[in-house]
């Protein structure tokens, strides 16, 4: 790569060469005066271009794979599962979140999660702890079949102490009876969804 000094010198140079070339070409009439001779040292050599040392990266621009934990779309990012009144079994419309997250963390040993036992606000408050534990460990059992391993898993109840919803009617009730999965160091969705399968 040429730099902006040897431009100037080869201008220069040029120059230099058009012009006695020229000269050159103008004949003489007059007789030259004698020239003394004199020794005149060689110029100094001109100093090596300067390289440019930085290097060159190249950014990548194919795209990044999105990962099936932040897909608000895909099943991973669902994380709530449903329960019947006083009941801890998964019931069939979240067997294949639940597969899912499974999977997943079988192929992600790196990845923990702890599932979060919830229950609705009508039962004793032990009893509500109980049957909360109950359905973390349901949905735990349900992960393990598929892979995941059990140091990846931890479970917590919760009871009737962090509702979802506020509120006395069936409605509400039926978002507060669930098991949240939530991952360790990663983006988690909110975690008062619908009701829904």
């Amino acid at each position: 790569m040429i730099n902006r000094t040897q431009v100037q010198r080869l201008f220069i140079a040029t120059a230099a060469i058009a012009v006695i070339a020229g000269c050159a070409s103008t004949p003489l009439e007059e007789k030259a005066a004698p020239v003394a001779e004199k020794s005149v040292p060689a110029p100094a050599p001109a100093p090596a271009p300067e390289t440019d040392t930085r290097a060159v990266t190249r950014e990548d621009t194919s795209p990044t794979p999105l990962d099936p934990l932040t897909d608000p779309k895909g099943t991973l990012g669902r994380r709530s599962v449903f329960f019947d009144f006083d009941r801890f079994e998964i019931k069939p419309e979240f067997q294949q979140m639940v597969e899912a997250h499974g999977r997943y963390l079988a192929g992600t040993r790196t990845r923990n999660v702890v599932i979060e036992g919830n229950a609705d606000e009508r039962g004793s408050r032990e009893y509500n702890l109980a049957l909360g534990q109950k359905r973390a460990d349901s949905v735990k059992r349900g992960l393990m079949l598929l892979g995941a391993s059990d140091a990846q898993i931890e479970t917590i109840s919760f009871g009737k102490e962090k509702p979802c919803v506020i509120g006395h009617d069936e409605a509400a009730w039926a978002q507060n009876r669930r098991a949240d999965i939530t991952y360790k160091g990663a983006p988690n969705p909110p975690r008062c969804g619908a009701a829904q399968g």
